[in-house]
């Protein structure tokens, strides 16, 4: 066992939701983690760190996008060793962190466990290129399907599952083609969080199954918001049920319920 001293306890969990835009949506997710780390240094956060040989961070991510892809619904939970309020931690991670990771909320950790509350994530999949017209027959013979079979490489190996049963909604987001600088097809899709993950790129791959839709460029995905499912299948916000636990004046409180996971008219992922 390490000699010293044990590392002082979590007294406090504050859950954080960021976003990854513009270039950084290239950055790994270990690199993210250190830039976060980093920047927890710089604003001087009393950061709880873990026992052993080679402490850590107490910092959790969940639901996190792959490399390449954009997302304004990023979410980790710090742990501190120091009660911190929310808006100080908010503003301290936003100045310390890179240009495109941009901290959006700050709630303290009150109730449950924040990976369980991301049943599901709302996309937007610009495709350069493709006609609208083109893009709807592909979209309505998706939805048509009972079942897309794709293949895609795994940690375990080649894995083929089903793309067609997580996709909840899927539809031309007809308002961001009006205001695209180019010619293109821009969908929005609600696709459940499955084991394996079904990730946009395999919704891509059984469009292009069902309807041999095959973009001439690469596609620009962006992750709109991510949460539970209420009973009519709407994304509802996850920090919700912190807030709602909150003490009575607490400024989050204000906007609770009304936030229904953002539907951001500037998504912020252009190259």
């Amino acid at each position: 066992m390490p000699e010293g001293p044990a590392p002082a306890p979590v007294i406090q969990r504050l859950r954080v939701r960021y976003t990854k835009r513009g270039r950084l949506r290239f950055t790994s997710h270990r690199d993210i983690s250190r830039a976060v780390e980093r920047a927890v240094r710089r604003a001087g956060i009393q950061v709880a760190f873990s026992a052993g040989f080679t402490p850590h961070p107490k910092i959790s991510y969940a639901g996190a996008a792959a490399t390449g892809v954009a997302s304004e619904a990023e979410y980790l939970e710090i742990g501190l060793v120091a009660p911190c309020e929310p808006d100080r931690l908010r503003a301290g991670l936003d100045d310390a962190l890179p240009e495109g990771l941009d901290i959006l909320d700050v709630v303290e950790a009150r109730t449950g466990t924040l990976a369980d509350r991301l049943e599901a994530s709302r996309w937007q999949i610009r495709l350069d290129g493709v006609t609208p017209e083109t893009a709807g027959t592909a979209v309505a013979a998706f939805l048509a399907a009972d079942e897309i079979e794709v293949e895609r490489l795994t940690k375990k190996g080649r894995r083929r599952f089903d793309a067609r049963a997580a996709v909840i909604a899927c539809e031309l987001d007809r308002r961001a083609m009006e205001d695209a600088d180019a010619q293109c097809a821009i969908l929005r899709m609600v696709v459940r969080h499955t084991t394996p993950a079904v990730r946009p790129d395999d919704v891509l791959t059984g469009l292009r199954l069902v309807a041999d839709l095959a973009p001439p460029s690469p596609p620009l995905v962006t992750r709109l918001a991510q949460g539970p499912l209420d009973d009519s299948g709407e994304l509802t916000d996850p920090l919700a049920p912190d807030r709602q636990t909150a003490p009575a004046g607490d400024v989050a409180a204000e906007t609770a319920d009304a936030v229904r996971i953002a539907e951001p008219d500037a998504v912020g992922a252009q190259p």
